[in-house]
């Protein structure tokens, strides 16, 4: 699977967590740093990007959606290739750099890990949806669960998951984590969010 960097000069960079995980803030911050080094910065999050995507999020989020967990899976999947087609792909090729709030390793430990769906599946279908495009760097910013859920506040329908299940998305985002060490950052949210950013930044200055 091809790395975002290859052959090109953009920098795919994603940010993956639990919920209440601070994931936005970091997002900006990164951006804010990036824009004021010059660099075309794209900004986008999954699912939403795209008038589908974020009209899929609505029905993903939504307390009042029962779904199946492969449904779920596949509808995240639909998301994810209609942004990757109309925005992360051409701006990698423009030279920006795309800051991702989650990306495909959401759906293993959300779909795969929490919700039981077979994770040779849903590797399969990421690979179709992704094309296998590959962030550079993904960043994981781990938090304890409680902790985690009570930033949160339980607005949407994974946040108001019992505790069990965000356990279990934890503990498989640190396996994917584990498994590939190159491409991953595990960063301690319960730092103060400058200190969070600083470690960011201090790894994404060694792929510039």
């Amino acid at each position: 699977m091809m790395r975002a960097a290859c052959g090109i000069n953009g920098l795919f960079i994603t940010l993956e967590g639990g919920e209440g995980a601070g994931k936005s803030v970091q997002l900006n911050a990164l951006a804010t740093h990036l824009r004021g080094q010059g660099r075309k910065v794209i900004t986008t999050r999954e699912p939403g990007g795209t008038p589908l995507g974020e009209r899929l999020r609505e029905i993903l989020l939504s307390l009042d959606s029962e779904l199946d967990p492969l449904a779920e899976a596949m509808l995240f999947a639909a998301a994810r290739a209609e942004l990757i087609t109309t925005v992360i792909k051409p701006a990698l090729d423009r030279g920006d750099f795309v800051i991702c709030d989650r990306y495909s390793d959401s759906t293993v430990a959300y779909q795969g890990y929490a919700s039981g769906v077979d994770l040779m599946s849903i590797g399969q279908l990421n690979q179709i949806s992704t094309g296998g495009l590959v962030s550079d760097l993904t960043v994981l910013l781990d938090l304890p669960v409680e902790e985690g859920l009570h930033r949160s506040g339980g607005t949407d329908r994974f946040e108001a998951e019992d505790a069990a299940f965000h356990e279990r998305v934890r503990a498989g985002y640190l396996a994917l984590a584990e498994h590939d060490s190159e491409r991953w950052l595990v960063v301690d949210a319960t730092q103060t969010p400058e200190t969070v950013t600083e470690t960011i930044l201090e790894r994404v200055a060694t792929l510039l």
